[in-house]
C-alpha cells in the first residue's frame, strides 16, 4: 500500500526564494557588493537541495507480509529511500489513533509493538504515513487490509 504526498507547492517555494533574494538585493544596494547576490543564490540552491534530500517525503509505502513482518518505506523527493522493517513477532496490533492538533482532530495509523517482558503490554507505538497524512477513509482501507493479514496470521498460528 502506497500513499503519495502532496507535491512541492510552488507558491511557498517562490515566496521563500523571493524573500531571500529581495533581502540580498537590499543588502547589495546598501553595500554595492555583488558577492551578496551570489551568496544569496548559492544559499538558496543549497537550501533547496537539502530540503529535497532530507525533508520532503514524496511517497510512503507499507508492505505487510504475514509470515515475515511489516516494511515501511519513505521515498524522498530527491530519490533517496528510507526503509524500516518490523518483525511480525514484535507486532501486537495495527490501530487508527486520533490526536488533537491545532484545534482539529487528526487521524493516523499506528503499529503497536509488543513488550518482550510483558506479553499484554505495549513497548512502542510506531506512527505510519506521518508526512502524507491521508484522510480517514484512506486510513480505514489500509487498516482493514492490515487487520485481514494479521487475522490470517493468528489463525495460522492457532491451527499449527
Amino acid at each position: 500500500l502506497a500513499v503519495r504526498c502532496p507535491r512541492l507547492q510552488l507558491r511557498s517555494l517562490s515566496a521563500v526564494t523571493s524573500a531571500v533574494w529581495l533581502a540580498a538585493y537590499a543588502l547589495f544596494v546598501l553595500s554595492e557588493n555583488s558577492m551578496v547576490l551570489s551568496a544569496a543564490i548559492f544559499i538558496t540552491l543549497i537550501g533547496l537541495i537539502i530540503y529535497l534530500h532530507f525533508v520532503k517525503i514524496d511517497q510512503e509505502s507499507l508492505l505487510v507480509i504475514g509470515s515475515l513482518g511489516i516494511q515501511v518505506t519513505s521515498s524522498y523527493a530527491s530519490g533517496k529511500e528510507s526503509t524500516t522493517f518490523i518483525e511480525m513477532g514484535q507486532v501486537k496490533d495495527v490501530v487508527i489513533n486520533e490526536a488533537i492538533h491545532m484545534q482539529k482532530v487528526v487521524y493516523y495509523l499506528c503499529i503497536l509493538l509488543q513488550d518482550p517482558g510483558d506479553p499484554q503490554g505495549i513497548s512502542e507505538v510506531v506512527p505510519l504515513f506521518q508526512s502524507s497524512k491521508p484522510r480517514l477513509d484512506c486510513l480505514i482501507e489500509v487498516y482493514k487490509s492490515c487487520q485481514e493479514i494479521l487475522e490470517q496470521r493468528k489463525t495460522a498460528l492457532q491451527s499449527s
